[in-house]
């Protein structure tokens, strides 16, 4: 099949956008569907769902749509480092806990994320694509998802990490550029800073040479916000564009409002690679929590825990910080493209991104 028509001809997409899924609330049943209806793809960030939360959240898009829809998951997660120490990560937390009327924090207990029973449920779910990211999937769950009939994905930050998906089956390649909001998808060697760093290419670099170097067709992530930016992808040879930050200040999406308006108030320069929030690097906008944790005076050894680690020591902050509004202390992932964030309807976002991608285009034709 034409790597054209491999997302969009298998799936019968009217449009080669995909939402991007979001793990942590931002991409709510009511979005994915409505960017389905659409004729784009919506996604599930499903990582932080139990299995049940998973055929809840399936079942709640198939009430509202009929159309394809997307699933993502994390891959299992790695082995910690022995002797955490986790004192100095308590105590640097602890004055933000009083600020928003938490008792002081606890240590996180080790995650208990039940991967397996995860993935049954997500492809029992009714999606037509799953998704993953934080590294490659097992090869016994790459059999169990193609055996159930799902397009499979995987996340690649380089060119080698592009190849290594592809020899394990892949049918198609997220390319997450650099300019990318959330978390980084880098797997490839020891994950060490120098790695991350490594694979901070940006989109418009990443994606052809990714298309150079594989036969399965690639999905451009990073940075995209309106029609322009899909048709550079496109032209570049992707398959398909596919966006976050843009979806995150429509009326559907689950995040506070105080976080939608920080993403509609950002510029291109105040968005940073952080891992105060979770301990795994992602780009968010620059708000007091990153500033003071990450501040250069502050002993960096342990203050900052090691993925999920630390995702579960500020989860009540941030919990509390969204009811009571308070942006300074919420994880607010967003790519490097927010100056063009635009607040409307998922459904009215996809015709819009429709409409630009085809005037870029025709820009570009001989007159």
């Amino acid at each position: 099949m034409p790597v054209a028509t491999v997302l969009t001809g298998t799936l019968g997409l009217r449009h080669p956008i995909i939402q991007a899924p979001m793990a942590g609330g931002g991409d709510t049943p009511a979005l994915v569907a409505a960017v389905c209806e659409a004729g784009a793809l919506g996604s599930i960030g499903a990582t932080y769902l139990t299995p049940a939360q998973i055929a809840e959240t399936c079942a709640a898009v198939r009430s509202k749509t009929t159309r394809p829809f997307g699933i993502n998951l994390f891959v299992p997660d790695a082995p910690l480092p022995e002797g955490i120490e986790m004192r100095a990560a308590i105590g640097r937390l602890a004055p933000f806990f009083e600020e928003v009327g938490l008792p002081p924090p606890e240590p996180p207990a080790p995650a208990t994320r039940d991967f397996d029973a995860q993935l049954d449920a997500a492809l029992a779910g009714g999606a037509s694509v799953f998704s993953f990211t934080f590294g490659m999937l097992p090869a016994a769950a790459r059999e169990k998802t193609k055996a159930r009939g799902l397009l499979l994905g995987g996340t690649a930050t380089t060119v080698d990490e592009a190849i290594a998906l592809e020899r394990a089956g892949m049918d198609f390649v997220v390319a997450q550029g650099s300019e990318a909001g959330g978390h980084r998808g880098t797997f490839a060697g020891p994950l060490e800073q120098a790695a991350f760093e490594a694979g901070m290419i940006g989109t418009l670099a990443l994606v052809p040479q990714i298309v150079d170097a594989v036969r399965v067709p690639v999905v451009a992530s990073g940075g995209i916000m309106d029609g322009r930016g899909i048709a550079a992808v496109l032209a570049l040879g992707a398959a398909a564009a596919q966006l976050g930050t843009a979806f995150l200040t429509c009326e559907e999406a689950g995040v506070p409002d105080v976080y939608k308006q920080a993403i509609l108030d950002a510029h291109e320069d105040q968005t940073r690679i952080t891992r105060a929030f979770s301990g795994r690097p992602a780009r968010g906008i620059v708000n007091r929590f990153m500033r003071e944790v990450e501040a250069p005076w502050w002993p960096q050894q342990w203050s900052i825990l090691p993925f999920p680690l630390q995702n579960a020591l500020t989860r009540p902050l941030r919990t509390a910080a969204a009811k009571q509004q308070r942006a300074e202390f919420l994880s607010l992932w967003a790519g490097q493209g927010v100056r063009m964030a635009r607040s409307m309807k998922a459904a009215e976002l996809v015709a819009t991104l429709a409409e630009e991608t085809d005037a870029a285009v025709r820009r570009l034709q001989p007159r």
